[in-house]
């Protein structure tokens, strides 16, 4: 049986709990060469003692841990501007910034605040974005991320995801007391919710297209199931408990379907796409070989699958439609699995096996399928694309423990996010 489906377990009892205590540690492994130099200045705030809140520090922190900006120490700070009309923009560029952030938070009323924030050009004085998000004390964090996102853009031209979530597993303990819990939590670590929590592995999270749900495996009463998960209230139903496997759900772009993994009688892995409202299954693959972790095309009429049909694991495409055949995607090297596709469908990320280590890689699939490996970790595993298809995020080992890391699509930028509570793994990242 292929390697990766070894992990196969059982999964306890539910429970569901609205928040836990644990950080994330962020460490930009690599950064990308001729990052840009940009100043983010504190934000002038009679009342930044009663929000206790520092919206600049945050977008500073979000731009710099994206590995494509440098930004400027707060100690080397020659000033403190607040608006474009008070910055003396000669006395920027002779510390050789490309750009500056001001800005200023206000109280609207007791519990209320407005963030107003400028961008500049440093070399042409050009005001390049003003904007002004409003939100109570809870939601601070949030509006700082959604403008770290519109800096980004409107300097790179990329779509920001600092402001969508990520889920993932976390596992605490030894052997054999150990507890295994589903987590969501911001893209940057912090605010961490538990989803389910369960004394026996978890695994296969995945978002539903509007971030509402998470669909995973679970073996409760000792039967193989795919439950889906309300996120808001924690409600949940169980989708798929069929005789057998039941594992690797993925949703399709219309939220109404989802492809998962199941075995026949004689124990045989396919892929099957489910109706959730109907519960009626469709059969995408018959092979006597192991299907499994099947991702959808951008339009809902293709699906990516491993298979271990030509005699090690290799990743396939499939249409939907009557009669269409799989097609073998990849070629080099004797292990490629795990297929996930870039929001926009260009690309495809997948672990290789290369010199005897477990690793992400990448390739074009509107170019020569020419494969590039990202990362160099001895167990690097389970990708998951950013929203914005810039970034990557994938389990790998540091130490010994399980942690989160992250790579560019162009493999510039690493990045790890190691926790101060237990192993993560199993990340999934959710969409805009």
């Amino acid at each position: 049986m292929i390697k990766h489906l070894q992990y196969l377990v059982l999964i306890g009892f539910f429970l569901f709990c609205p928040r836990i205590w644990a950080e994330f540690v962020v460490e930009v492994t690599r950064g990308q060469e001729q990052a840009i130099p940009i100043a983010v200045v504190p934000f002038s705030s009679p009342e930044v003692a009663a929000a206790s809140f520092d919206v600049a520090q945050l977008i500073s922190e979000d731009l710099s841990r994206s590995g494509r900006f440098k930004t400027m120490d707060r100690k080397d700070l020659i000033d403190e501007p607040h608006t474009g009309t008070a910055i003396a923009f000669d006395d920027w560029r002779r510390l050789n910034n490309d750009y500056i952030v001001v800005g200023q938070l206000a109280a609207r009323d007791a519990d209320r605040y407005n963030i107003t924030f400028e961008l500049y050009n440093v070399l042409n004085h050009q005001r390049l974005l003003g904007y002004q998000i409003s939100a109570n004390r809870a939601g601070l964090r949030l509006a700082s991320h959604q403008a770290a996102d519109m800096i980004f853009e409107k300097i790179l031209g990329i779509r920001g995801a600092f402001a969508t979530r990520i889920a993932y597993i976390s596992v605490l303990g030894s052997v054999p007391k150990r507890t295994y819990r589903l987590i969501v939590a911001d893209a940057d670590g912090e605010n961490p919710r538990i989803v389910m929590q369960s004394n026996e592995p978890l695994m296969s999270p995945a978002w539903s297209p509007d971030g509402q749900s998470l669909a995973y495996v679970s073996f409760e009463d000792r039967l193989p199931s795919v439950y889906v998960q309300l996120l808001k209230t924690g409600e949940r139903r169980r989708v798929s408990a069929r005789a057998g496997v039941n594992q690797a759900p993925a949703w399709s772009p219309d939220g109404k379907k989802l492809a998962l993994t199941l075995s026949t009688r004689d124990g045989n892995l396919d892929v099957y796409v489910l109706d959730l409202a109907t519960q009626a299954l469709t059969r995408i693959t018959d092979d006597p070989g192991i299907d499994t972790e099947p991702q959808w095309s951008k339009d809902g009429q293709t699906l990516y699958f491993t298979s271990d049909r030509a005699g090690g694991p290799q990743i396939y495409s499939v249409g939907l439609k009557p009669g269409d055949r799989p097609r073998r995607l990849t070629f080099q090297g004797a292990y490629n699995a795990r297929p996930r596709l870039s929001p926009d469908d260009s690309s495809l990320a997948f672990v290789t096996q290369e010199d005897g280590a477990y690793r992400i890689a990448i390739m074009d699939l509107h170019g020569h399928n020419d494969m590039q490996v990202l990362t160099k970790g001895r167990f690097d595993v389970s990708p998951s694309f950013a929203p914005n298809g810039a970034v990557i995020i994938y389990a790998s080992r540091d130490r010994g423990r399980g942690v989160l890391a992250l790579v560019s699509s162009d493999g510039r930028v690493q990045q790890r996010l190691v926790s101060s509570e237990g192993e993560v793994q199993e990340p999934a990242w959710g969409p805009f």
